[in-house]
């Protein structure tokens, strides 16, 4: 038999070994008692009734709102562990594109003491300084791209713009948030996240391995989770430098875990004058149900240690307050049940109420699935026209 012959053999049982061979699966172990089920303890209810958020606004003792807010925010950070070290940003631009009313860069900087990462900036024609956006990815378990989610990939890899516009398709309508806001004259900047895009593992994209790294990380008494955040903030700064931003108005916006991502940005950094979050805002006791089936699908990617024993997600986000937030979650969202996300925008709007700013809380549920689609990002439009 000739080589040749040989090699397209093997090929072929190469090929067809998948879909014609079957191999036996080990069953699963079980035992007869179990403590944990659907991913959750069997005594999820009690926790969930020892839940009492005693520093949440209207529960402290404190009755002054910015010394509450003062108190608050950092209990949130002391939950957010150790933070990472600073460092000066020193950006250099590694590339350009003409684009349709904006240039797009590719910018490289010191995020922070121990990461020098790729972001994307869109800075809009004409004189500034102009109004500016943070755009925050998503999650959607997929890892291989992350500030391409917001913003067009630039024209050198065919490969992550092919996967960015079938992501862009699915979640965002085909279209990309950031280079919409930029065309309509917004300043734009978009980084990845701690283990998407370009800050992802050396050995390959694997979903499992995110929640492996983030124990690990804890172990070294860093937050992964908290890492984001830190993030975002350094990001946020880094944009009120640039010369084409006016740093008296800057946004934030996000869908799904970006979602999660902007009002927590919101709530932490005084830069952000305005947040808008898209399908990502619901209670702790309607998110985990044994009960109704219900429970956290996002991991470590928003777990603070420690801080559910006093702040709940929409306690949180009131932070913010009195600044203006726009909240757009979906009722045919399987992930964010209607009823947790009633709950949440009322906590929320007690809060501006309180301060007699609730003009400047905007909470939409639409009749839509979980996603940011073309409407979704007229309205994120709209908002920030309006508040920035």
């Amino acid at each position: 038999m000739s080589l040749k012959v040989k090699v397209l053999l093997l090929a072929y049982v190469l090929i067809i070994l998948p879909t014609e061979v079957s191999f036996a699966k080990k069953p699963v172990q079980k035992r007869a008692e179990y403590e944990f089920t659907f991913d959750l303890p069997r005594y999820v209810e009690d926790l969930k009734d020892e839940l009492t958020y005693p520093l949440a606004w209207g529960n402290a003792s404190i009755s002054d709102f910015d010394e509450w807010r003062s108190v608050a925010r950092g209990k949130v950070f002391e939950c957010m562990m150790t933070p990472p070290k600073c460092a000066t940003p020193d950006m250099e631009v590694l590339a350009t594109e003409r684009r349709d009313g904006y240039e797009a860069r590719k910018v490289r900087f010191n995020v922070n003491g121990y990461s020098r990462i790729t972001a994307y900036l869109l800075v809009p024609d004409g004189d500034g300084p102009h109004p500016a956006v943070n755009l925050l990815h998503d999650h959607g378990g997929h890892l291989y791209i992350g500030k391409e989610k917001m913003v067009r990939p630039f024209a050198e890899d065919s490969v992550v713009i092919a996967d960015a516009d079938a992501w862009a398709e699915g979640f965002y309508g085909g279209q990309y948030l950031g280079d919409y806001l930029a065309r309509n004259g917004y300043v734009v900047f978009s980084a990845d996240a701690p283990m998407w895009g370009d800050r992802g593992r050396e050995e390959g994209v694997d979903r499992s391995k995110y929640d492996i790294i983030a124990g690990n990380m804890m172990m070294l008494g860093r937050c992964l989770s908290a890492y984001m955040t830190y993030d975002d903030i350094a990001g946020t700064e880094f944009l009120a430098t640039l010369p084409e931003v006016d740093a008296s108005r800057i946004g934030c916006a996000g869908g799904s875990m970006g979602g999660y991502r902007a009002w927590m940005l919101s709530a932490l950094s005084d830069r952000i004058k305005a947040g808008a979050s898209v399908c990502w805002m619901v209670t702790t006791d309607v998110q985990m149900s044994t009960k109704d089936r219900k429970r956290e699908y996002g991991g470590f990617a928003n777990c603070i240690p420690g801080l559910r024993q006093y702040l709940d997600y929409p306690h949180i986000a009131s932070l913010a307050c009195p600044n203006a937030m726009l909240f757009v979650n979906g009722r045919k969202d399987h992930l964010f049940p209607v009823d947790g996300v009633e709950k949440a925008y009322s906590i929320m709007h007690e809060v501006w109420n309180s301060q007699n700013v609730g003009h400047r809380l905007t909470t939409e549920l639409w009749d839509m699935p979980h996603s940011c689609g073309k409407a979704v990002q007229d309205r994120l439009l709209k908002f920030f026209d309006e508040n920035l």
